[in-house]
């Protein structure tokens, strides 16, 4: 589904150069459930953001479903984005003035969908994720649990390929920090590619690959036994097995 290939990014801070991704190679199937483990400023927020059309390398490759998304404008790139990809952060990142359903709501409003048939929608996710009571109360009116999991629901609504969590668990404590991360996985389960960016090793452990970030390069990539499994024979694809170990 995704081929990274020698993708490079580099900031320059105060004089100095800071290489957030250097000549980055990974491979992800559909359907992988990926954790990205590291220490702050490691480049993890940049792997994101570049999976996710946020921002755009210096130089490399970046192919997403066949299409090499590195050359497309940015009005290509969020039409791409906007159809393909899902986002939750830390911060949750709800509307403050928008209750929950209206903020579940959202992206179909801005794709077009008609409203007869946004509510089915909208109604399955807050049966689904246990919100149908919260379906009006503000984001300050609902827990932080709460919160997260209008803005998965707002992240899965269009029915998203990818799916990328920023330290989604990070504002939780443990209770909630478990249902979210099941909610996902849950997900995950039905088929769509999920990426998870964390500080956490307890939930960067749970995922089928744990790749390990340090100075912008993958240090190190850790399979689960099903994930092992279902690479034995499979071809290396330009090498980026053998990249990621």
């Amino acid at each position: 589904m995704i081929r990274l290939e020698q993708l490079c990014k580099t900031y320059h801070l105060g004089g100095e150069s800071v290489h957030a991704l250097d000549h980055m190679d990974l491979a992800i199937a559909a359907g992988d459930y990926l954790s990205v483990i590291g220490p702050s400023g490691s480049g993890k927020s940049t792997l994101l953001n570049m999976l996710g059309l946020l921002d755009t390398p210096d130089s490399g490759e970046y192919w997403l479903e066949e299409q090499q998304v590195s050359l497309l404008n940015e009005e290509q790139r969020a039409a791409l984005r906007n159809q393909r990809i899902g986002f939750v952060f830390q911060a949750y990142h709800l509307i403050d003035r928008l209750n929950a359903r209206e903020n579940i709501e959202l992206p179909l409003v801005l794709n077009g969908t008609p409203p007869k048939l946004r509510r089915p929608l909208i109604d399955e996710l807050l049966q689904r994720l246990g919100l149908e009571k919260h379906a009006l109360h503000l984001p300050h009116q609902l827990s932080g649990g709460q919160r997260q999991r209008v803005a998965i629901a707002r992240a899965v609504i269009r029915k998203p390929a990818l799916l990328l969590a920023d330290e989604p668990t990070g504002n939780l404590d443990s209770h909630s920090s478990n249902e979210v991360i099941e909610l996902l996985e849950e997900l995950n389960g039905e088929g769509i590619t999920l990426l998870v960016v964390t500080h956490d090793p307890k939930i960067g452990e749970r995922a089928h690959r744990r790749l390990w970030m340090q100075d912008g390069r993958l240090t190190g990539e850790n399979l689960d036994a099903e994930s092992r499994e279902g690479r034995t024979g499979r071809k290396d694809r330009k090498g980026s097995d053998d990249a990621q170990r």
